[in-house]
């Protein structure tokens, strides 16, 4: 069982678009997980401990997520900052494997790849995590992007993995569906 430092939660309700003309709210939530990278400072072949925390953590993160939605959740994305010592591969291992199937199990499904993003960073780095329609990957509306931080986080030996969930696209879309497919 993998051992958080600490976890952290994002909440927003969107009631208006950028202009402040009222829309149907949106909720976003992101839950967070910092812990120790066991892999730090060395390299590694084998990853495979890595795919392990990324669904162990998954499991855990993703029904707190959606708990905490409004309505239903019809688009995820995820993302990880790795600390100073360890490697993209690390963040790669812990998003990417293992961390999908229980997000889609929380979320009731989901045909879509979950748009993900991950990078090196110092404490306090931030990271934009995208978002995207868990069935329609040409779905336009939903294409979004919370930016994320934990302050004192991540330390060099670190990883802090993010999972996220909306349960509407963007306020008052107006890009569509993407190309006909005839």
């Amino acid at each position: 069982m993998i051992q958080t430092r600490k976890t952290v939660i994002f909440r927003e309700l969107i009631e208006t678009d950028s202009f402040g003309t009222p829309c149907e709210p949106v909720s976003r939530v992101a839950v967070g997980a910092v812990f120790r990278n066991p892999l730090a400072g060395r390299f590694e072949h084998d990853l495979s401990p890595l795919f392990e925390i990324g669904a162990e953590l998954g499991r855990r993160l993703a029904e707190q997520a959606i708990g905490l939605l409004n309505g239903p959740p019809v688009s995820y994305g995820k993302a990880a900052i790795v600390g100073v010592s360890g490697d993209m591969e690390h963040g790669g291992a812990v998003v990417h494997p293992r961390l999908g199937a229980p997000m889609r199990a929380a979320a009731g499904g989901g045909e879509a790849v979950i748009p993900s993003n991950v990078k090196i960073g110092p404490v306090g780095a931030s990271i934009d995590l995208p978002l995207g329609h868990k069935d329609n990957p040409w779905s336009f509306d939903h294409f979004d992007t919370m930016t994320l931080c934990v302050p004192d986080g991540p330390a060099p030996d670190e990883i802090v993995m993010f999972l996220a969930y909306a349960d509407h696209g963007r306020p008052i879309p107006r890009c569509g569906s993407g190309p006909v497919k005839s």
